[in-house]
């Protein structure tokens, strides 16, 4: 009865709730932005935080968005404090011309909160949610968790790396956390040779470093005794692909010549960092990087900005940086491994859709991203190239009780993206839930709570 009564309430506001949840938000693949105007001059706006998001990828979608805007003369000039950095172009090449800039300061997420608090950052850049106490702070400027203030800009994901010959194939995050602390020093403790191991870092000053920091060890853990360091991606892999007992991280786009490892919970499925796993959220070294600004704030550049790096052309410049693009597209499923014969069947001659749709923890509203992936693939799948394809929804979720509950909650959240996409103007096929089947995580379960999207 209560299972009955769960689809009956959805079917009667099913459609006001998509209504409510997603604003109108134009996510073009290559957005028309309107030149500057001879009155504009100067200072256009100033982005503080995260260096993982300020170091390389945000300069270089300012740099795409002026050009983008009709400056010429687009570049980057060093500023006086290391790690900050003005992007400047000009209205024209007329020596009299004044450049109209963006000034970036990247010392750090907290430091964009504080930019936001008094005034001297219009943007804050996050490798990071906004923690609450950062958001009860910022409450005069209104909701910094509503989708008006918080912006998901790109995906990151780290690939655990050792020797091509390795004979090891997956580690879960606890084994990786103790290996890189010195808790364990030799593979045969996993299972391999009988070989010392030998542990590659990046470097204090990496972004790489920091998600491998904040995602794998312990607060406070440090490094095992001998860890070399290395200022780039490509160094570390090289060492580690020379190195038999060696073991290092780097970005996806560096893994070169070492052989990537399969990554779990204790208690799910082992996956592979690839750009479907990651772009999905479903890989455990994935995460999110934000941009937050006021939601009050209605500046016109600032909007357009945002606009411009959720586009199909910020998100190239995200792929070009190293990190993941959330422009929905066609990829290989990786379906080794799965046993569920009923999601094989599903799924069998249909195309997986690199997006996941996700929800927000305890709750069963659409988060944030997927307020902005639906509009993507609505966009996406108006495209001719897919007239011929209909979108297949499958949801899962957390055990809850029992399968059947479980399984009807995981077909509800796969209908209300199907009642959303309809809004949108996109037809689906019927929806399938399997519950609490395929589990991605175990301490972190609002990653379990999805929407696949493929196509049939």
């Amino acid at each position: 009865m209560a299972h009955l009564m769960l689809l009956f309430m959805f079917k009667c506001w099913s459609r006001k709730f998509a209504l409510l949840m997603l604003p109108a938000v134009c996510f073009a693949n290559n957005p028309s932005l309107a030149p500057f105007s001879e009155a504009e001059q100067g200072l256009l706006f100033t982005a503080k935080g995260s260096n993982t998001v300020g170091a390389q990828l945000l300069p270089g979608l300012a740099e795409d968005f002026l050009r983008a805007k009709g400056l010429v003369n687009v570049g980057r000039i060093p500023l006086a404090v290391e790690n900050e950095v003005r992007i400047q172009g000009f209205l024209s090449t007329r020596p009299a011309t004044q450049p109209l800039f963006v000034d970036i300061a990247a010392h750090g997420s907290s430091t964009g909160f504080v930019g936001l608090q008094d005034g001297s950052a219009q943007l804050a850049m996050a490798s990071r949610p906004i923690k609450a106490a950062e958001a009860q702070t910022l409450g005069h400027l209104g909701d910094m968790t509503d989708f008006a203030a918080e912006k998901v800009v790109a995906i990151d994901g780290l690939a655990i790396i050792v020797h091509p010959k390795n004979p090891l194939e997956a580690l879960t995050i606890k084994q990786v956390a103790d290996i890189f602390t010195g808790k364990i020093t030799n593979w045969q403790a996993l299972g391999g040779r009988n070989e010392p191991i030998k542990v590659a870092a990046r470097d204090e000053n990496s972004g790489t470093w920091d998600t491998f920091k904040t995602l794998v060890l312990a607060k406070g853990a440090t490094l095992a005794p001998g860890t070399q360091r290395f200022e780039s991606n490509d160094q570390l892999a090289a060492l580690v692909s020379a190195q038999p007992g060696a073991i290092g991280f780097v970005g996806l786009a560096s893994v070169n010549r070492a052989k990537a490892l399969r990554l779990n919970d204790e208690g799910t499925e082992p996956l592979a960092p690839s750009a479907l796993s990651v772009a999905t959220e479903d890989y455990i070294l994935s995460r999110r990087l934000f941009l937050y600004k006021s939601p009050a704030d209605s500046t016109t550049v600032i909007d357009e900005f945002i606009q411009f790096a959720q586009s199909a052309a910020g998100q190239a410049r995200v792929k070009q940086v190293g990190y993941v693009s959330q422009h929905p597209r066609v990829v290989a499923a990786d379906l080794e491994g799965v046993i569920h014969q009923d999601y094989l069947a599903t799924v069998r001659d249909a195309e997986r859709l690199s997006v996941n749709i996700r929800f927000k923890a305890g709750s069963a509203e659409l988060d944030n991203k997927a307020k902005q992936d639906v509009q993507r693939l609505a966009q996406v799948l108006k495209d001719p190239a897919f007239a011929e394809k209909t979108p297949l929804l499958i949801g899962f979720g957390d055990a809850k009780g029992s399968d059947s509950r479980a399984k009807v909650l995981s077909k509800l959240r796969a209908t209300r993206v199907k009642a959303a996409l309809y809004e949108l103007g996109v037809s689906t096929a019927p929806v399938a839930g399997f519950g609490a089947i395929m589990p991605v995580a175990a301490t972190d379960k609002v990653r379990n709570q999805r929407v696949e999207i493929w196509l049939k």
